[in-house]
């Protein structure tokens, strides 16, 4: 079991360096003395989990691809329920996304009712400074800055965060709050909000309700957040607590 614990915190390490590091980045990231992550990376490399590029670093393989898209998929699926019940909550549209490198993905979304509605199509890949699922998941990454820093800050409205210091001071906002804004940043007249799902201690998916500006700020944001809030803890303690699957009706009422 140690092996198993010890392999996953290498491919974790890997994730959480962008796809690829060198073996001191691994080291300092898992604390695994250099031997034993060498030992590991003989097995994940002869299965295709790991592979190792030209420069000698070593980076995420193929053989995740497939288990990874199975994964998104069941995912999807487990958090249909709770997207379901923030939709019926809040009357607008609801996403799950997940940061993939360096990139937000929506992997989930159940739209709203209304025939003027919000819709980020489920497999869109976008930056993550401009979007609130984006914000929300770099607001609890330490290498925030490195991340930003190889993908760029390009605008994408007028009220897009085009300078880091600016992005970093809106980081450490989402943090205090304990939840993320896009407010017209990436699509003029849209706003939106999200608030981080946790497997324990990390993040590792963003949950969001978004729609027309007027219509998000309709709602007071201290009860939208808490109906998020307790959307992705209840999403979070099935998926990683043994939980029942059931979004339940619980106290979320507007």
């Amino acid at each position: 079991m140690q092996s198993v614990d010890r392999a996953l915190d290498v491919l974790e390490a890997l994730a959480e360096h962008g796809g690829q590091a060198g073996l001191s980045e691994i080291a300092a990231r898992t604390g695994l003395p250099y031997g034993t992550i060498h030992r590991l990376l003989r097995t994940l490399l002869a299965r295709g989990y790991v592979r190792q590029e030209s420069d000698r670093r070593y980076a995420l393989g193929g053989a995740l691809v497939r288990i990874g898209g199975a994964a998104e998929r069941m995912l999807a699926v487990w958090a249909e329920p709770y997207l379901a019940k923030l939709v019926e909550l809040s009357g607008e549209t609801a996403n799950l996304a997940v940061l993939e490198g360096d990139f937000v993905v929506y992997v989930a979304q159940v739209p709203s009712p209304r025939k003027l509605r919000m819709f980020a199509e489920v497999g869109r890949r976008v930056l993550p400074h401009s979007t609130a699922v984006g914000k929300v998941m770099l607001a609890e990454r330490p290498d925030a800055a490195a991340v930003f820093g190889r993908t760029g800050l390009p605008r994408r409205t007028d009220r897009t965060i085009t300078t880091a210091g600016e992005l970093l001071g809106e980081l450490d906002r989402v943090r205090a709050r304990g939840y993320a804004l896009d407010l017209g940043e990436e699509e003029d007249g849209v706003h939106c909000m999200a608030v981080p799902v946790h497997d324990g201690g990390r993040t590792f998916a963003a949950l969001s309700v978004s729609g027309p500006a007027e219509r998000i700020d309709a709602i007071e944001r201290a009860e939208l957040a808490a109906m998020l809030r307790k959307a992705a803890d209840d999403f979070g303690a099935t998926l990683f607590g043994g939980g029942d699957g059931s979004a339940g009706d619980g106290d979320q009422g507007r």
